[in-house]
């Protein structure tokens, strides 16, 4: 138990500014890595670690060091965070106008925008297809249905360790594929 990150989200939960710098100091690049890599846009990516780091701030009073070392608890909050956010964005109707021939409030000047986000989703889910058996059931449960490791670990009756392998593979694969993907 580390007695100096626990002193640390004292004093984040007693809104001391320099504690919260330097929390995110600490936590922002990893947590940035993780958001860019499951947001479709980097502007989204941006304001989700915003967000991330507001519900730090205002959970961290329940951050206990018995239970997980803290950067295990920033990533399961940076997690929860980003799978809410993705649930949220997949419910969401788009916005569209009455009449479809009149250009509405919120019109889309940049429609490529749009095909090339949804062409390069597609090409995320067929490269999650893609992926071994193992991998791919991993990274769907984990990031697609929001199943922690744990439960995805009971759920095939595999181990902890398994799992977690199969993760870091599977996102490692798919970050090799996007990148030759997304640069051609």
């Amino acid at each position: 138990m580390s007695q100096q990150d626990w002193m640390l989200m004292r004093r984040v939960a007693s809104g001391e500014e320099e504690a919260v710098e330097e929390l995110y100091d600490r936590f922002e690049t990893l947590v940035f890595k993780v958001a860019r890599q499951l947001m479709p846009t980097k502007s989204e990516a941006e304001d989700a670690v915003q967000d991330i780091f507001v519900r730090l701030w205002k959970t961290a009073d329940r951050y206990d060091p018995r239970r997980a070392k803290l950067v295990t608890w920033v990533m399961l909050i940076t997690r929860r965070h980003l799978i809410d956010r993705l649930r949220r964005n997949a419910v969401r109707p788009s916005p569209v106008s009455i009449d479809a021939g009149v250009p509405g409030p919120g019109h889309n000047d940049y429609p490529d925008l749009d095909t090339q986000r949804d062409e390069r989703n597609a090409q995320l889910y067929i490269r999650i297809a893609e992926l071994p058996e193992l991998q791919r059931t991993v990274i769907e449960r984990a990031y697609l249905h929001g199943f922690t490791l744990r439960q995805v670990s009971e759920q095939l009756d595999a181990p902890l360790g398994t799992i977690k392998s199969a993760l870091s593979r599977g996102l490692m694969r798919l970050r090799e594929h996007a990148n030759a993907d997304w640069a051609g």
